[in-house]
Formats: structure tokens, sequence, C-alpha cells
């Protein structure tokens, strides 16, 4: 007949965490009481084995059908899952994911793990509050890659306006567009000279609707000051000079007007 080996009762013993340290101690004692009468001990050692209740607990395991082996086994593998780590963490002044990593994980570098067991209540991943009640899983084996954007996209600063140089003012109240009268031989020179455009100066050093060369505008009553940012009705005087002194001469073989 084969041999029936009973079914031991470890599977079924429950030990709190809370009795951990008590019962490693007891259970210990068990376990080394036989080698501690087998081996004589200094008097001392004799006096505090004598005070260890190690006849109770023999007893109460023997009737339990557990052996102090078992119980051993049992209260070390109930302290191995014992750990302090807590479930929640409540977010203090000056934390971020990476110091509560460093502080719940002992790896600063785990905090991936926190961002996505908390992504319904973290949007951004550098952005928490203080006083939020964070979950903290178990480290896993593999730690989680991180989210491709940490926060949101910088603001662009708005340009300041450039600031108007001191002569601005004065060549935009002197500058703008003007093509003379319809069909008229002035209409003409400025269409051909300058477009309309009355503070035009060309790289030959002419200026304005009708393009004037400094010695020209100065030789029919131009303002030398005034060459250069001349207002319109300036430069309609000084044409009209030029044109009252027979100047046509000088526009007509260059702008067949």
């Amino acid at each position: 007949m084969g041999r029936h080996s009973k079914a031991s009762r470890l599977k079924h013993l429950v030990v709190p965490a809370a009795t951990v340290p008590a019962l490693a101690g007891m259970a210990a004692a068990v376990c080394l009481a036989p080698q501690a009468q087998a081996d004589p001990a200094p008097a001392h050692a004799a006096q505090a084995a004598a005070a260890t209740p190690t006849g109770t607990m023999s007893d109460a395991l023997s009737q339990a059908g557990i052996s102090p082996a078992e119980l051993f086994a049992a209260v070390r593998k109930t302290s191995g899952t014992t750990t302090s780590r807590p479930a929640r963490y409540t977010v203090r002044s000056g934390d971020s994911l990476s110091a509560i990593a460093g502080k719940v994980y002992h790896k600063q570098n785990a905090w991936t793990v926190l961002y996505w067991a908390n992504r319904g209540t973290i949007h951004w991943a550098n952005m928490i509050g203080e006083g939020q009640v964070l979950k903290v899983p178990a480290l896993p084996a593999k730690i989680p890659a991180a989210p491709s954007r940490l926060g949101p996209a910088p603001v662009a600063p708005v340009a300041a306006p450039a600031r108007a140089s001191a002569s601005a003012p004065a060549q935009a109240t002197a500058s703008g567009s003007y093509s003379g009268a319809s069909g008229s031989y002035a209409a003409c020179v400025i269409a051909r000279e300058s477009g309309g455009n009355s503070q035009v100066m060309n790289s030959s050093g002419h200026y304005g609707l009708y393009q004037f060369s400094s010695s020209t505008w100065a030789a029919y009553g131009g303002s030398a000051g005034d060459f250069g940012h001349a207002s319109v009705s300036e430069q309609n005087r000084v044409f009209n000079n030029a044109m009252a002194r027979g100047g046509q001469s000088n526009w007509s073989p260059y702008d067949g007007c």
C-alpha cells in the first residue's frame, strides 16, 4: 500500500503583519530549542532559555499539525511581502514626479509609473499641484516610456512694435503718392520718372516726383535743406519754375513726354 502524506495546514495559515516580529522570535526559539538542550550553555543563557515558553508553543503547534519549521517559513513569507510603500502620496510644495518617485521607489527615473497611474488627474507631467493626491502603484519590472510632451507649448512672445526714428514723422507727412493732373505734361513726367512716389531717391542721387538732381533742384528755387524730403507742393512749385524757364528739355529727351 502506498503511503498517503497528510496535507499541510501551512497554506491555511494566515499570519497578521503586526504579529510577524513576535512570531518570528517564537518560531526561531522553538526551532533552536532541541539544539539548546543538547549543547551546554552558560548559566545566563540557560536562564533566558528557561524564560521562553518553548514547551507551550511546541505543544500548540503539535496540536495544530504544524511543525516549527513550517511556522518559521510562513512568518518569513509574510514578512517578505510586508512593505512600507504608501498607496497614496499627497503632493507637497516643491515636489515633482521625479522627486516623488525618488521617495517612494528610490528611483527618480520611475516617475513615468506615477504619471501613467494618475493620467486621469495629471494632464502635464511637469505640472502637479500642492495638495494633489496621487496613486502609488507597485513598481513594475519595466519602467514605462515618458509621454511625448511634458508640458504645453510655450507661447511665442509678442514682438514689440518698432520704435519710429526721429525723422519718421517728417518723412511721413512729406511722403505720399501723386500723379499730377490727368493728361498733363507733369503727369507724363511723374509716371515715367517716379511712378508717383514723391520721396523716391535713385542710386544716382535724383529725387522726388520729377527726379531732380540736387543742382537742378537748387537752380529752380528748391530749398537745399528740403532736398530729399520735400513736400509734394514744393516739388510742384520747383517743377513749375523749371517749366516757366523752358526747362522742358530736362525731361523730354529722356521720358518721351
